[in-house]
């Protein structure tokens, strides 16, 4: 079984400062992406204001205005505030059998969570876990461990897994965690297997990743997709039009493929 994934941070839907509506736009793009799962960061569930000063703004939430007829939807609320709140959202065309929200918000000015959701894929049920970290390495060093604890204690260790989102770890400090852990990959990095089975430590510049911010010029790797029983055939990041133009991050799309697992002839 083949999975186009994509992961992205929308910033709302709006430009810099709200000025400029550009969920539709965004939707379009997110269509022509063809992907069965879509990870998405800072989607508006919620927001008064905006839907008072833009003329077309969707009368319903960002996640189902994106899933449209052709995907489910997952939300996790984190952000709350008068005029409404956002948080993370997936984006599925498989059956979506249960989601949960973690609270990870590690102080009272940055409100983080990870939503947790179950897919009904043809292969297999697959675990996807939505991030969106913190501004701070304190914090995001603690949200990355409650993640790893979370999985280690409510998943088999062989569980299909995806993590994806906005980690905002841009000195690539947290990929040795999750490798050491999780047993995860990063679809950019080709050297895994090679670092993972080495004498020599797992050294976070090993690791590679793809750079998504800021989206007129991308240099910065913020944005990650790791996975767990699976082959990638392919990732990219989607830079230039109209991804330069729609948030302040580009995209990452991958195409995956399933890795049955192998039963030995004893069991």
């Amino acid at each position: 079984m083949k999975l186009r994934i994509a992961t992205y941070n929308i910033h709302k839907g709006v430009s810099a400062f709200g000025r400029r509506a550009r969920i539709h736009a965004i939707k379009e793009a997110i269509d022509l992406l063809d992907a069965d799962l879509i990870f998405l960061q800072e989607v508006q569930g919620q927001h008064d204001l905006h839907a008072i000063r833009h003329p077309h703004w969707p009368g319903q939430s960002q996640h189902d205005f994106l899933a449209g007829d052709s995907h489910h939807s997952s939300y996790g609320m984190n952000a709350v505030y008068d005029h409404g709140h956002h948080g993370n959202a997936l984006l599925s065309r498989y059956a979506i059998a249960a989601s949960t929200n973690h609270d990870v918000s590690d102080h009272a000015y940055e409100q983080r969570g990870i939503l947790h959701s179950v897919i009904k894929a043809p292969a297999a049920d697959i675990h996807c876990f939505v991030i969106h970290l913190g501004l701070f390495a304190a914090s995001r060093r603690r949200q990355v461990q409650a993640l790893i604890t979370e999985i280690q204690n409510s998943l088999p260790p062989d569980a299909p897994l995806i993590i994806a989102g906005d980690f905002n770890d841009w000195r690539n400090h947290l990929s040795t965690s999750l490798y050491e852990h999780l047993g995860v990959r990063e679809v950019f990095d080709d050297g895994q297997h090679r670092a993972l089975h080495s004498l020599l430590p797992l050294r976070k510049n090993t690791i590679k990743t793809g750079r998504t911010f800021p989206a007129g010029l991308p240099w910065l790797s913020l944005d990650r997709v790791y996975v767990r029983g699976f082959a990638v055939q392919q990732a990219q990041v989607l830079s230039g039009a109209p991804w330069n133009k729609l948030s302040d991050h580009v995209p990452i799309v991958a195409t995956l493929e399933f890795l049955a697992p192998v039963i030995s002839d004893h069991a």
